[in-house]
């Protein structure tokens, strides 16, 4: 027997419905805007996974190579936070990333417990391979808006962060890149 909602999203048992279903003819400008985050996102990584695959790598060592690259002498802890995954996972990542040459890992200066990352020469090079593409097709995207509108899509990108840490993720990713 099927559930039947009256339609004020009581149950029978008293229940509040979760929450509404979203049909699949449903257009709302949110559900449009998603459907092309994910398509933008498809093509935003498409380029690099190309590349990501001829070392047997995925997406997840993209980023780590990234924020690695970015910000040298990152703490691991910082990266775990970062990129919001388990230390396991992290750790698999980074081992291959190691093994490879393309990240050192080495002690901090004060706490010899701590590991700082950084990018290796050749980490540095696969980073800019991997970036490349995607600032083109970014420039690419951004230039096809007109002049007055073009930080409307870094307000967006800001706005889609949780508030507790839009701040500190726009002071972070804003800050100039540092070099050991």
């Amino acid at each position: 027997m099927a559930d039947v909602i009256p339609p004020d999203g009581s149950r029978a048992n008293g229940e509040a419905e979760p929450r509404r279903q979203i049909e699949s003819f449903d257009r709302s400008a949110e559900i449009v805007l998603i459907e092309l985050l994910f398509f933008a996102y498809r093509d935003f990584t498409s380029d690099p996974d190309a590349i990501l695959e001829s070392y047997g790598f995925g997406r997840a060592h993209h980023r780590v190579l990234h924020f690695v690259n970015r910000h040298p002498g990152m703490p691991v802890a910082k990266l775990l936070r970062i990129l919001r995954i388990t230390k396991q996972s992290l750790g698999r990542v980074l081992k291959q990333l190691i093994d490879k040459g393309f990240v050192e890992q080495r002690p901090g200066p004060r706490d010899r417990r701590q590991r700082l990352l950084f990018a290796t020469a050749a980490g540095r090079d696969l980073a800019a391979r991997l970036l490349e593409p995607q600032v083109q097709r970014v420039q690419h995207a951004i230039e096809a808006l007109p002049e007055a509108r073009r930080g409307t899509a870094r307000q967006f990108l800001e706005a889609m962060i949780d508030e507790a840490e839009r701040s500190s993720v726009v002071d972070f990713v804003g800050a100039p890149p540092e070099r050991p």
